[in-house]
């Protein structure tokens, strides 16, 4: 990673504060301590850069210096995530990506979560054109029909090639699996440590789901999931880059 000059200036933002934020983020759910060479790798900062900006950190509480020379969060850092937690509403959320995607493809979008045996329509953005998918927010609908109901048991552990083919593309296109002339693509939404909360979905007349249609919409369904992932906190990186699925049924 090329290393970053101490004096340059981020567009649009300061310096010191872009990359105190840049080191508190190098900490991950599998990292308890990392050591000033290891934050250097992945931030490409010079060390005596993160060293200033870590004893700054140490100062507020957000960096703790441990006797062996290694770096691990402070208490700060968990007071905000605490402030955070108390004034979290998924919808404030979800909802705006919602209508960016029904923007972006004219047809409907849902946010699917899993409870129990079924699946939720937990939000959701209606098409304006008038042959469309007709589920009310809030229906229950099957989890082993459908690109969310697919999804989601993907990722809950479920077992089979089908499974396995959505793990490694993070997308799954349905046609007529749920109902005859109704497709769907959908993709998965993660929150803090990988934890799965839903599925981002966009539900399709067929008549209107041609493979440049398909294209298309796949990759705005990726695009948001990815983006709906890093929001609540999870890794985005596990998202690929646009390239034709390869299951469908």
């Amino acid at each position: 990673m090329q290393k970053q000059k101490p004096d340059a200036e981020p567009a649009g933002g300061v310096a010191a504060v872009e990359r105190a934020l840049t080191i508190l983020d190098t900490f991950t759910e599998r990292d308890h301590t990392l050591t000033l060479a290891q934050v250097a790798t992945r931030t490409g900062f010079y060390k005596s850069t993160i060293l200033r900006l870590a004893v700054s950190l140490e100062k507020r509480g957000y960096l703790i210096r441990l006797a062996d020379g290694g770096w691990r969060l402070g208490a700060a850092a968990s007071r905000l995530g605490a402030v955070y937690q108390s004034a979290f509403d998924l919808g404030d959320i979800v909802e705006p990506v919602l209508q960016q995607v029904m923007a972006q493809t004219g047809e409907t979008v849902a946010f699917h979560v899993r409870e129990g045996k079924v699946r939720v329509s937990l939000y959701r953005v209606e098409s304006l054109q008038r042959i469309r998918d007709h589920v009310r927010q809030g229906e229950h609908l099957p989890l082993d029909r459908g690109a969310g109901g697919k999804v989601l048991l993907a990722f809950s552990g479920v077992k089979g090639a089908e499974a396995e083919g959505i793990r490694r593309d993070m997308v799954f296109i349905s046609l007529g699996n749920r109902i005859a002339d109704l497709g769907g693509i959908a993709s998965p939404v993660f929150g803090a440590g990988q934890k799965l909360i839903g599925a981002l979905t966009v539900s399709v007349p067929l008549s209107r789901l041609d493979e440049a249609a398909v294209s298309r919409f796949r990759q705005v369904v990726l695009a948001h999931a990815a983006a709906l992932t890093r929001s609540l906190g999870g890794d985005s990186s596990v998202f690929p880059s646009a390239k034709l699925a390869r299951n469908r049924t």
